[in-house]
């Protein structure tokens, strides 16, 4: 039983020490995005940049693609300890706006996170047309700009309204390594999650 006991207690402290989301460091990070949309029903609005920006967040390099802005509703939420993506976003949200907003409609169905993807499934017809269920809803990334926006993002919860403000973004490692947003809410598969710095955040 002692060795249990200890061999939980190092996994604990190894967890503790590296599995920890890193709080987010930013120099020279971007002004406040300004953009916002009032309801769940309407889609998320993006806007061009008045000007490239390009800044660091614990130690990599992160240019700014769009404005951003959502008001959805969360279909899913996972989180994540470990990853390179980890070291910036340790949540996403999948969410729906429009009808994807609406209870009867994701009622009837399946939506899952796995390996930062978002899936759903029906059963017999589908509640509203394919294609909208795919424009209407997405996976999102978020990098947390702030330590207060980080806690607030931790706190969403399946079914809560989200209203969120940032920039899309395209991240660089000095290893070559990327990550870059989809700028469009109409693709899918590889590459059409929106990975998004979160500078404003309120959830209810």
């Amino acid at each position: 039983m002692k060795r249990i006991l200890i061999g939980g207690a190092i996994l604990a402290g190894l967890w503790f020490t590296f599995g920890r989301a890193k709080p987010p460091q930013v120099v020279e990070a971007p002004p406040a995005a300004v953009v916002s949309v009032a309801s769940e029903r309407d889609a998320p609005r993006q806007d061009a940049v008045p000007r490239p920006h390009v800044f660091t967040m614990n130690g990599y390099e992160i240019r700014i693609l769009a404005q951003f802005g959502l008001t959805a509703r969360a279909l899913s939420v996972s989180s994540y300890r470990t990853g390179r993506e980890a070291d910036l976003s340790p949540l996403e949200v999948a969410f729906g706006w429009g009808r994807m907003s609406e209870t009867p409609v994701t009622d009837r169905l399946s939506i899952s996170q796995s390996s930062r993807w978002y899936y759903w499934r029906y059963e017999g017809e589908p509640p509203i047309p394919r294609r909208e269920i795919e424009t209407s809803s997405a996976n999102m990334h978020l990098i947390p700009a702030d330590a207060g926006v980080a806690r607030t993002l931790d706190k969403i919860r399946k079914g809560q309204i989200v209203k969120l403000s940032g920039y899309l973004v395209e991240v660089k490692a000095k290893d070559g390594w990327g990550w870059r947003s989809s700028l469009t809410r109409d693709d899918t598969g590889q590459g059409s999650c929106e990975v998004i710095f979160v500078q404003s955040v309120d959830a209810s």
